[in-house]
This record gives C-alpha cells, sequence and structure tokens, in this order.
C-alpha cells in the first residue's frame, strides 16, 4: 500500500470538510474493506507528487443522490479548486456505483484503468463514464434577454433555458428544439459562448446564444413556472443585488450567470 496517496473522504456522495471548510483528505487504509479505488491525478502543491483517489462504496452500499439545497451550499462554500476536484470524483464515483454490471450480457464488471473504465467479466466489453451534453441558452430580441423560472424553483430565480441534446441532434438544433419546446419562440443565429462540467451527475453545460424572432411566449407549464423578457437595466440591477431588481440570478458559479454577465458586458 502506498502511504504517501491520497484518498478523498466522502460519506456517500457529499465531501467531508476540514476545519478550515476544504476538502478532506485520508489515506489509502481509511477506504472500505473491498472497495474499488479511482485514480484522481497528482497533487503536486508542495513540491511533491502524492497520488489522490477516491474509493467506489462496495456494492450493495448505497450513493445517495445530491438535493438541489445541498447542491447550492456546495457550490457556494467550497473553493473552486476544491469544487472541481469534488466533482470530477463524484462523478466518477457515482457512474462506477451505478454500473456494476454489462449493458450487453449482464456480467458482473470490474474497475479498470485507474477508474475511468470497467470491463466486463465475462463477455469482456469495455465501459466508459458517460457525459450527457445539455444547451443552455440565452435567447435575445430587442436588447432583452428572455429567462425562465423551472417548477419548484425559488421565487424571483430566474436563468437561461436549458434542455439536453438528444441523439442524432446538432447542438443548433438542440438549442431550438429545446427553447421552441420550453417557451413556443422561434430562434436563429445559435453562436456557442462558453462551456461548464456539470457533474450531478454527468452534464456537459454547453452555454449559447441565439436570436429570436419575436417576444410572443406560449410556456409549457409542465416544467416552467414563468418566462419572462428583462431588459439590460433589469438584469443589471440584478447583478447589482438591487432591492428593485425583478428576479435574483443564478449562483455565482453557475453557467448561466456567467453567459449573463458576459452579455452584459456586449
Amino acid at each position: 500500500m502506498n502511504w504517501k496517496a491520497r484518498l478523498l473522504r466522502l460519506d456517500g456522495l457529499m465531501p467531508a470538510l476540514d476545519d478550515r471548510g476544504r476538502l478532506a483528505w485520508g489515506t489509502l487504509a481509511d477506504a472500505p474493506e473491498e472497495a474499488e479505488l479511482v485514480f484522481l491525478g497528482f497533487d503536486r502543491t508542495d513540491g511533491g507528487e502524492k497520488a489522490c483517489f477516491a474509493a467506489v462504496p462496495p456494492r450493495g452500499d448505497a450513493t445517495p443522490r445530491l438535493s438541489n439545497p445541498q447542491l447550492w451550499s456546495l457550490m457556494v462554500t467550497l473553493a473552486p479548486d476544491d469544487l472541481a476536484l469534488y466533482g470530477g470524483a463524484r462523478s466518477i464515483v457515482d457512474w462506477h456505483a451505478r454500473h456494476r454490471f454489462c449493458a450487453q450480457c449482464g456480467g458482473d464488471t470490474k474497475l479498470a484503468k485507474g477508474g475511468w473504465q470497467r470491463d466486463c467479466t465475462s463477455c469482456g466489453a469495455n465501459h466508459f463514464p458517460r457525459t450527457d451534453p445539455v444547451a443552455i441558452t440565452l435567447v435575445e430580441h430587442d436588447g432583452k434577454l428572455m429567462l425562465g423560472r423551472g417548477k419548484g424553483w425559488p421565487e424571483g430565480r430566474f436563468s437561461a433555458l436549458a434542455g439536453f441534446v438528444e441523439p442524432g441532434e446538432s447542438i443548433e438544433e438542440g438549442v431550438a428544439r429545446e427553447v421552441f419546446e420550453e417557451s413556443g419562440v422561434r430562434i436563429r443565429d445559435v453562436s456557442y459562448v462558453a462551456s461548464q462540467p456539470w457533474p450531478f451527475p454527468s452534464q456537459l453545460m454547453i452555454g449559447c446564444h441565439a436570436y429570436a424572432d419575436d417576444e410572443e411566449v406560449t410556456m409549457d407549464e409542465t416544467e416552467m413556472a414563468e418566462i419572462l423578457w428583462f431588459t439590460r437595466d433589469e438584469i443589471e440591477a440584478a447583478f447589482a443585488g438591487a432591492p428593485s431588481a425583478p428576479f435574483h440570478k443564478p449562483v455565482e458559479q453557475a453557467i448561466a450567470t456567467h453567459l449573463m454577465r458576459w452579455w452584459l458586458a456586449r
């Protein structure tokens, strides 16, 4: 056993924190018996080189889902580098825990390639961690942005419209379909802005901008609570935290916030 290696301490899928609020680490001896170890990379911050791992719980142990309040709390609390490391570790550990069996033959699978692959012990099929593309789009018309509030969101919390890109779609097609399904608005001139990993559990957020042909909204009431158009002044007020602002911006770490800030700076 490599006693210099570090083990990311997890409570289910929640991170353990030290007294400074940073990610807590142990040694490989802290891993549960029969746990599989995923290699996360090397820590070279102190001039040395320590291998870092996360443990996949033994078969039968539950890996509970994060609730939205837990997720928002983590995003605000964790330092950016800790959040990035934890997010990747959480996603890969969750994937391993949910893919114990082969999708081709139903046989047992085992961890391979340092934890970035699972191999079937029966038919030999290789399985790889999934990444699900999600397009999130700022829709603009006549100097205003269309933002939405999803069902179950806090009152006043608005964000850009988003949805999964489906098999066979380009990003542009996925953007147009998702925006139309949620708002009834036709869009054009889709352009890519930025991306963000969102490993809760395995999304890749693809940030886009598009123009609408008009502002007539026909909202999908099964998914959305509100869809409204906001002026530049209203969005600036929300980012300034003004009491008169008509909505609350997303959390700072969300790609929707970065997209709106990019739009305001244009």
